[in-house]
């Protein structure tokens, strides 16, 4: 029981150690990756960075499907370059979490600020319907 508290206790601190180290010395982002989303954020009147698991993403998704809006929508989770492309996010915005959404090229935030532009009648004029 000893060596399994010991183990999970080492887990546990290099989980943390890697989140404080990316968050002070994050990955370098490559050019296409750059280029990749700056083009699908440019060319997409609504972008949504997301990851399938993720129920922020699913009612992010939900209620754009509920304004008849078609999003651009990267699942970041499915990629291979997908934890490039959240860095790269997190570079852009600040915003480290999925949903990441953006619409005519400003970025909104995550499922929250979504969510309240919605209740307060702000969505709709945003997206121009």
């Amino acid at each position: 029981m000893e060596l399994l508290s010991i183990a999970l206790l080492v887990f546990i601190s290099y989980t943390v150690f890697q989140q404080i180290y990316r968050k002070f010395y994050p990955k370098m982002v490559s050019k296409e990756v750059v280029s990749q989303v700056q083009n699908a954020i440019k060319a997409n009147s609504v972008f949504v960075a997301s990851k399938t698991y993720c129920p922020y993403c699913q009612a992010t998704l939900a209620t754009f499907d509920q304004l008849g809006v078609k999003p651009y929508v990267l699942q970041l989770n499915t990629l291979q370059e997908g934890s490039e492309i959240q860095d790269y996010l997190r570079e852009l915005t600040g915003q480290s979490t999925v949903p990441n959404i953006f619409i005519n090229g400003e970025h909104i935030g995550g499922n929250s600020d979504l969510q309240e532009l919605k209740s307060l009648d702000k969505l709709e004029k945003l997206l121009k319907l």
